[in-house]
């Protein structure tokens, strides 16, 4: 028997007036979801435990079956170890986002968080504005590393005490006053990089050619160095995560599992869906479990785009299509879900539970006619989102 669990990050939503009042998995067109959706166990869980940010770090972790209250320490170190940087016990890691801010203030606190992605800038740029910061802004103990696009990350050996750290796709058109660090040396770190990036030859470009520059950090989601029990001595099957992203990599090799690049995958909906889906037949030829993640759905959301959310669906969509016809003949259970939902009305990650289906090559099961947030709420009820993964691993 092989697995797939096929992440769409972000994927649930809430009903928009411009999509007729339909969620994005309403308005999508789907067939090949929706001919699974048919055939599967159905309902809906609850990745992120009561209580808790409804963040990537613990979604994905519970879905992989850890619980979050007792593995979750913190997003940028899972991202740190996915980009290959050595970690001590005495180093905290410090996601450190490159945003688009106002430009109408001399008074930095004064500002307005426009884009928490600088419009999902390329990664040469990115990099070379993230080096940029940190030879004037990097010590011997304080070191800035480049990721992808606009996620970095901020090392530094025994920091001061991180301060409550405010996300910064929660705070999209909001000055950003009352969301700063309160604390003296995080907030001068923040407010030093606009004086150098505002004006950087590649932000000055960036606005030339109608972009949104990349003129601040934002430093938030600090952790410790993790550490994950193998997923592999948990449930006896040898796993491999394909995403884009720095965290579920990072989730992965904590977990003892493999992980594979694919060439153009960049996070958005400009991606190598194709490859990714490629990616995953080939992986299930030699793996037994593998982790499929995509998150452009969650970079729609959060640019508030409905349009674009359901186009990025409908090439989830393709991609299911692809894998279905090319693992004909295969025991495969295929779990597939939204970590969580990111709403286009808020722009930002939501607490709901998440709809899900798991469809068996095998077998038939009587399910819902289309995969959606409200056609799941009569399944099954799993609200410790980290034992799905027991109903769906035999």
């Amino acid at each position: 028997m092989k697995y797939l669990i096929f992440i769409g990050d972000g994927m649930a939503d809430r009903p928009i007036e411009s999509l007729g009042n339909k969620t994005p998995l309403e308005a999508a067109k789907k067939e090949n979801i929706d001919y699974i959706a048919k055939r599967s166990v159905y309902g809906m869980t609850l990745p992120t435990p009561l209580g808790m940010v409804p963040e990537s770090d613990t979604a994905n972790l519970a879905l992989l079956g850890y619980d979050p209250r007792v593995y979750s320490k913190g997003r940028s170190p899972l991202e740190a170890l996915s980009m290959g940087i050595p970690m001590s016990d005495t180093q905290t890691a410090i996601r450190c986002n490159i945003v688009t801010l106002s430009e109408d203030s001399d008074d930095y606190e004064a500002l307005t968080m426009i884009d928490h992605s600088s419009g999902e800038i390329d990664n040469e740029s990115a990099a070379e504005l993230i080096r940029y910061i940190d030879e004037h802004l990097g010590t011997e103990k304080r070191k800035f590393h480049p990721g992808v696009s606009y996620r970095h990350c901020l090392m530094w050996d025994n920091c001061p005490t991180p301060p409550e750290f405010s996300r910064p796709h929660d705070i999209l058109g909001r000055k950003i006053k009352e969301y700063l660090p309160k604390s003296e040396e995080y907030l001068e770190l923040m407010k030093k990089s606009y004086s150098l990036l505002k004006d950087h030859p590649i932000n000055l470009k960036r606005k030339a050619e109608g972009k949104n520059p990349a003129n601040s950090i934002w430093l938030w989601a600090n952790g410790m160095k993790p550490a994950l029990p193998s997923f592999e001595e948990r449930f006896g099957l040898k796993g491999v995560a394909i995403s884009a992203v720095d965290l579920i990599k990072g989730i992965a090799i904590c977990a003892g599992m493999d992980v594979i690049n694919v060439e153009g995958a960049t996070g958005n909906i400009k991606t190598n869906f194709s490859g990714k889906a490629k990616a995953a037949v080939d992986a299930l030829e030699k793996y037994d479990l593998v982790y499929l993640h995509v998150e452009a759905p969650d970079e729609c959301g959060h640019q508030g785009n409905a349009e674009e959310k359901v186009k990025s669906i409908e090439y989830l969509d393709e991609m299911l299509g692809y894998i279905l016809e090319n693992v004909k003949g295969m025991d495969l259970r295929i779990l597939f879900c939204p970590d969580h939902p990111t709403p286009i009305e808020i722009r930002t990650h939501s607490p709901e539970s998440v709809p899900f289906i798991i469809y068996d090559t095998r077998k038939e099961e009587n399910g819902v006619d289309t995969f959606s947030e409200k056609k799941c709420e009569n399944g099954l009820n799993i609200p410790n989102g980290f034992k799905l993964i027991d109903t769906f691993i035999e």
